[in-house]
């Protein structure tokens, strides 16, 4: 069959994208084939591009901001949104027809409203012409403070999600299947994050062995990772302040006299940039050396204009500690990608983690919203004691593979394909 992945953006190093990625690999190994259809794509994948699908795009951005935060529509807000929903349905019909799709997977597009001419699009179309779809969702704007005061909530109840006999909904957490049940009254089959646990994790490489050197590391220096984007629900802050406490001398000295320096991988900006420079602020009052390389990582390493750009993965390969104190996720990829690549984690217990993840017992140095003494001294543990750390990240690693795998999930992703081929949903 001919799968077609469509969604606002399918590039970079977001979560949306990654996993999009993840779910293209288990559906080749399936013997599927795949597509793509998005305002923005990494290049060489196949498929088609719509500009008018980019949450960036003008008009698109320009709905956005009038929908919410108002409880009364702008003059000539629902005639804009009704123009390009028609507009987007005729590329969806054009995507379909030209890549001969069997089933499409709308990721997070049918969820969050960051386009909503698209959602009310795909889910027209979806209606007119019973199109088998799987609806992967990744969390709901009921769920985000932003989108709470609007002017467009027919719309919001019409296709974000939409309850249509054609739909398989997946979601990837149990909150989140409680949630959809409770909201929309739509159950939904939980199929969590992933990573390819089975595969050897890469290593340095020829390619990659400066990239410490070429962020201005040293080896007297801890590289401290914070691989996510800079949005104020990752509560970067917190990770300055581990940072701060560990650079005291007391503790450089227990870390062997290497001192930890923060390095952000991924970009701000889907928010704003004033969150990001408002930790620019804070680590430099708490003199605190924090480098924002977004521009240094891609998820394929590259040579631009005879400049280095590393993957992400580059970074995890020579990360001495990863640092993720987010306030709310929709599952965790960080965390599964630290797991990965062996490393020891810091963890804020947000509730998804509490819920799907904690209970399988992950060892990890797990805080509630602050930096205590106890989480220095178990960050300082996990990095130096080489028992402590290797026992931890071996245990951590066989724990995701039982449980996080492509191949703990691929029988659930063949039930939903043949559950749709055969017209029907299915509730794993």
């Amino acid at each position: 069959m001919h799968i077609g992945f469509i969604s606002t953006r399918l590039a970079g190093t977001d979560g949306v994208s990654l996993e999009t990625q993840k779910w293209v690999t288990i559906m080749q190994r399936l013997e599927h084939e795949t597509s793509y259809c998005a305002g923005e794509l990494d290049a060489g994948l196949p498929g088609m591009l719509v500009p008018e699908m980019h949450f960036n795009h003008p008009t698109v951005k320009w709905i956005h901001d009038q929908a919410f935060g108002s409880s009364r529509p702008c003059h000539d807000l629902l005639g804009s949104i009704d123009r390009m929903a028609k507009k987007l349905k005729q590329a969806i019909r054009r995507f379909v027809d030209a890549y001969h799709i069997d089933v499409l997977i709308a990721e997070n597009i049918l969820a969050i409203p960051m386009n909503i001419p698209l959602g009310l699009a795909l889910t027209e179309f979806i209606a007119e012409t019973n199109f088998p779809t799987i609806a992967h969702h990744h969390d709901f704007y009921w769920e985000r403070e932003r989108f709470q005061k609007n002017c467009i909530a027919e719309f919001l109840e019409k296709a974000f999600p939409p309850s249509l006999p054609s739909i398989c909904h997946v979601v990837i957490n149990m909150p989140a299947a409680n949630s959809l049940r409770e909201q929309r009254g739509l159950d939904s089959t939980i199929i969590p994050n992933i990573f390819d646990f089975s595969r050897a994790a890469r290593g340095i490489n020829t390619f990659s062995r400066d990239l410490r050197g070429s962020l201005g590391l040293t080896n007297q220096n801890l590289m401290i990772l914070q691989p996510t984007r800079v949005i104020r629900r990752k509560g970067i802050e917190l990770s300055i302040e581990l940072v701060q406490r560990l650079r005291e001398p007391e503790n450089v000295a227990r870390l062997l006299g290497k001192e930890p320096v923060l390095v952000i991988t991924h970009h701000a900006g889907d928010e704003g940039q004033e969150y990001l420079e408002e930790l620019q602020e804070k680590a430099r009052q708490a003199r605190v050396p924090m480098i924002y390389a977004a521009t240094r990582f891609r998820p394929t390493a590259s040579l631009i204009n005879n400049k280095k750009i590393y993957s992400l993965w580059d970074a995890y390969v020579q990360a001495d500690f990863v640092t993720y104190p987010s306030r709310y996720e929709g599952f965790g990829n960080a965390l599964l990608e630290t797991v990965y690549f062996r490393l020891p984690l810091l963890i804020n217990r947000y509730n998804v983690f509490n819920s799907d993840i904690a209970p399988l017992g992950f060892e990890l140095v797990e805080i509630d919203g602050e930096i205590c003494d106890e989480t220095v001294e178990q960050v300082i543990e996990a990095t130096i004691d080489p028992v402590i750390r290797r026992h931890m990240v071996e245990y951590n690693y066989q724990l995701a593979l039982e449980h996080f795998s492509y191949e703990a999930v691929t029988p659930k992703v063949q039930v939903l394909i043949q559950a749709l081929m055969n017209g029907g949903q299915s509730i794993l």
